[in-house]
């Protein structure tokens, strides 16, 4: 599956940082992970810091997939809003679940100074309301995180208009956001477990995944042998092949970049700003002072036609931009398009699938599948190490059934 086009900026300004070689021989290893993207890099990162023995494998160059296709915002906040994600799953779900992925921004923060990744920066967010129908919903969806404890302020549409500059009848304003570059970032993890002792291989593909009642043998494209104890399975939407049920939708969703500006304040505190109204946008600023914007999302179709809606979905986030900052000229640059995939209730899966004896899934479905990237690496790590996990319930295949 290909699973982006057009130019994505972090491929663009980074190119291929660091080399690694096909598999060319028969391994052993504790643990294989399958998917040299940001799920597998954090997931690998997390196992090789719990002392287990991991080897990473990707069918493409590293961090081609959909990584470097990511606009790289990290929110606590899901695609589901809290107080609906209560009523799909339950309050403490849903509550445990909005505070992982809180929690997961820390945690990401952490990692990037451990490995002197320059590519975070921590921000505030604005959720604002589409149109004025949307106010109830807004003031539903800031009880609901009060409630829990999230530190957030309900911004009036006088509020909206003097900080950001354009109108919107309500908002609401959280203290906990951040962004990344997910590309770098998988670099820099995967570098570091090779200084550790793992093994990183890409361009190996996997074609057949062998269980017994101890092990795992996987068989790679040129007909090399892996054995390992335990699977991760890290990735993304393609992990699809190895599940019966139908587990997540795929969508096509686009951004548009622009050049570099010489000022660096374009609204208030630079924040994240993304809206009630689905599909949503969504926009950011970078560390080069550029603008981006993301949305017009369409139900995915196949690549050749995701993509040929590219100029005209780039045309159309143009002029979503202009309607909120008429003032600011935004000059286009980089525009592309990539894959991302919903559940039915927002979360992502994670943990163990019944039918795959030995076999770990980390699938960061969703807007912010980093976040869940990192709550799956806890998870999983947990799991191989026979450690309960508060959180495994929330995320489980269990969901499946229900």
């Amino acid at each position: 599956m290909i699973l982006h086009a057009g130019l994505p900026y972090s491929l663009v300004r980074f190119g291929l940082p660091f080399n690694y070689p096909k598999l060319e021989k028969n391994i052993r290893t504790d643990v294989v992970v399958i998917g040299a993207g940001i799920s597998g890099a954090l997931t690998a990162y997390s196992l090789v810091n719990a002392g287990i023995s991991c080897t990473v494998v990707d069918a493409r160059t590293v961090g081609l997939g959909s990584t470097c296709a990511s606009t790289s915002l990290l929110q606590y906040e899901i695609d589901v809003p809290l107080h609906k994600l209560i009523d799909k799953v339950g309050e403490e779900h849903a509550a445990t679940a909005y505070h992982a992925c809180k929690q997961s921004i820390d945690d990401i923060e952490r990692i990037c100074k451990k490995l002197k990744l320059k590519e975070f920066e921590r921000k505030t967010s604005l959720y604002f309301a589409s149109s004025d129908k949307h106010i109830p919903f807004i003031e539903k969806e800031f009880a609901a995180r009060r409630k829990h404890g999230f530190d957030v302020e309900l911004w009036s549409g006088k509020q909206v208009k003097s900080r950001m500059g354009f109108e919107a009848p309500a908002a609401i304003y959280s203290q906990c956001a951040a962004y990344t570059d997910a590309y770098t970032v998988t670099h820099g993890l995967l570098q570091y477990i090779i200084g550790q002792g793992a093994a990183v291989y890409d361009r190996t593909n996997v074609l057949d995944i062998d269980m017994t009642a101890r092990s795992v043998t996987l068989t790679t494209h040129n007909g090399k042998k892996i054995r390992a104890k335990k699977l991760v399975i890290a990735t993304g939407y393609e992990s699809t092949q190895y599940i019966k049920q139908h587990v997540v939708d795929l969508h096509a969703t686009y951004a548009l970049l622009s050049e570099t500006y010489s000022r660096s304040t374009f609204w208030h505190e630079n924040c994240l700003i993304w809206e009630t109204k689905e599909p949503y946008r969504y926009m950011r600023t970078t560390h080069d002072n550029r603008l981006l914007i993301g949305g017009r999302d369409v139900n995915f179709y196949n690549p050749v036609k995701r993509d040929k809606l590219l100029r005209s979905k780039s045309r159309q986030l143009l002029g979503d931009f202009n309607e909120l900052f008429p003032k600011t000229d935004f000059l286009p640059e980089f525009e592309w398009t990539g894959t991302f995939g919903t559940t039915k209730d927002g979360l992502p899966y994670i943990g163990v699938y019944p039918p795959m004896k030995h076999a770990y899934f980390a699938l960061g479905f969703g807007g912010n599948g980093i976040t869940f990237s990192q709550v799956a690496a806890g998870i999983v790590t947990d799991m191989i190490l026979g450690k309960k996990n508060e959180l495994s319930p929330v995320f489980s295949f269990d969901r499946l059934n229900r």
